[in-house]
């Protein structure tokens, strides 16, 4: 088993393909937690989202035969995952939910406003651990209140770590458009969060 711990996720899928089962042990040790984190800032359940997870890798086995070399395994395992989220969205009749700390840049990179306002005044520490909590539970509140495409975007992007061209071909939305829902997504938050980032100023 610790030969296939680094080799790549679609050279796995090859294995498995061909009747390695350890491959799809290895897939599933390697990206359970992330595919469980993005479900359930999705499904907001953990019971349900635990279900969902298992669910994803249930279909993996029985669409193994279908995967594309040309694809990521990521954004195919992703766009299943999402696949189900709607589904399970559609019977529970409640919308998805994330849940992380933000970066105010671009998308791509940039410090979230927590790493901004921990800077090196240890001073003010028992302050930043109390509006850390603030920050956490308003990030929460803005990323629900998003529009469900801005968040989608969102969640895939700062969640699941996944690139914009993948997030097109995993939404089926052209690449730009992507773009311009996570750009929208951020100007959100950065309004959400205001207060903090003068908070964060006071402090340098």
């Amino acid at each position: 088993m610790a030969e296939l711990n680094d080799t790549a996720d679609e050279t796995l899928m090859l294995r498995f393909q061909g009747g390695d089962r350890r491959a799809l042990a290895t897939l599933v040790r390697r990206h359970k937690g992330l595919v469980f984190n993005f479900i359930l800032r999705h499904v907001r359940s953990p019971a349900a989202a635990e279900d969902l997870t298992q669910d994803v890798f249930v279909r993996i086995v029985q669409n193994a035969a279908g995967f594309k070399h040309e694809s990521r395994f990521m954004t195919w395992t992703l766009s299943i995952a999402r696949n189900l989220c709607i589904d399970h969205l559609r019977k529970m009749s409640h919308r998805r939910h994330a849940s992380l700390d933000q970066p105010l840049g671009d998308g791509d990179t940039g410090t979230s406003l927590g790493d901004r306002i921990a800077d090196d005044h240890p001073e003010a520490a028992a302050d930043r651990r109390l509006v850390s909590r603030d920050i956490a539970e308003r990030v929460e509140r803005a990323v629900e209140e998003l529009p469900d495409e801005q968040r989608e975007v969102f969640v895939l992007r700062q969640v699941a770590k996944v690139s914009f061209k993948e997030i097109a071909a995993i939404t089926g939305a052209p690449e730009n458009t992507v773009k311009s829902r996570m750009r929208y997504a951020l100007e959100r938050l950065k309004e959400a969060l205001s207060e903090y980032e003068e908070y964060a100023r006071a402090l340098r």
